[in-house]
């Protein structure tokens, strides 16, 4: 008989998982489905939770630990632990499941050749206030994803799906070992970055392999505070500009200190778009701030690479 794993990595969200277990226990599916939490070693009661949760009735609800630190272990970890089911969906532990959220992946996993379905990530601003500076374009990088009401099968990087709501023919790991989440992309606990899930995504996309997006399958995700801010997605592009420095560009022959000199003008170009835009009081001066950071992160990363220095999580 065919098996689901519903697969949620936690990190001190203890007090989101009642609602969310039992929103999930509440879905129905033509395959048996189980909810599997793999703790990262949470410092709050998220442990005592789990074992209340687990003498509910409902689906079985199974728990992981895994002790190393950071996001790509744990979705390592729940891959490892998923790997006897047939499919795994996996999503965060700050959203909630809207209605037939696993049927949905489980029709198109039979309907079509997909070997991984991604579905509607919708921001819910319903406990917060939304700042008049965050723009529907900055909504992405909250992890928002809504591509509209059709399905389709996504070729290109252009309509990217994320871990927050995705789900894989597990045989793709099964066959493939060594297909795992990128640890050089770890982010650990309330840290800012990752990106583990960007890579992921363009490796299967490379490999040919069929990717659909199923808008059927759909969750609220809630946004922390915190990451309201300006300077969060700021710091979220620097982050991501030193990764892709250090893992993702080449080498040149001419550099500074391993930096290519066009780094150094993209920077400069991008600061002074900011500083114009800003003064002008243009819309999008936030989205270019961004731009002007990941340049300068990307500056930073190939220093690191120059010097060979791991990057910080």
């Amino acid at each position: 008989m065919k098996k689901v794993t519903v697969a949620i990595c936690s990190y001190n969200r203890g007090d989101r998982l009642p609602a969310l277990i039992g929103a999930l226990r509440n879905q129905q599916s033509s395959i048996p489905f189980e909810i599997l939490v793999v703790e990262n070693n949470c410092t709050d009661k998220t442990h005592e939770i789990l074992l209340g949760l687990q003498n509910e009735s409902g689906a079985v609800l199974r728990i992981a630990n895994e002790p190393n630190q950071g996001i790509s272990y744990a979705r390592n970890r729940a891959i490892e632990e998923s790997l006897d089911s047939d499919f795994m969906l996996v999503m965060d532990d700050d959203e909630l499941p809207c209605d037939n959220l696993i049927q949905a992946a489980i029709d198109t996993f039979e309907s079509t050749d997909a070997i991984c379905v991604g579905g509607k990530v919708i921001v819910d601003f319903s406990e917060l206030k939304r700042p008049e500076w965050l723009e529907d374009n900055l909504l992405g990088f909250l992890a928002q994803v809504d591509y509209g009401a059709e399905l389709f099968q996504i070729t290109t990087t252009s309509t990217p799906i994320w871990t927050a709501n995705i789900a894989y023919d597990t045989r793709i790991f099964r066959d493939n070992p060594n297909l795992r989440f990128d640890l050089r992309y770890n982010r650990m606990g309330e840290g800012v970055g990752g990106g583990e899930d960007v890579i992921m995504f363009e490796e299967l996309l490379n490999r040919k392999l069929p990717i659909y997006y199923q808008p059927k399958m759909a969750v609220l995700h809630s946004v922390d505070t915190w990451k309201l801010q300006r300077r969060y997605f700021i710091k979220l592009h620097f982050v991501s500009g030193k990764k892709y420095g250090q893992y993702e560009i080449g080498n040149f022959k001419n550099n500074i200190f391993g930096i290519p000199p066009f780094m150094f003008t993209h920077f400069i170009r991008h600061t002074l778009l900011t500083a114009l835009m800003l003064i002008r009081g243009q819309s999008g001066s936030i989205r270019q701030a961004m731009n002007a950071s990941h340049s300068l992160g990307s500056i930073f990363g190939r220093y690191f690479y120059w010097k060979k220095k791991p990057l910080k999580p």
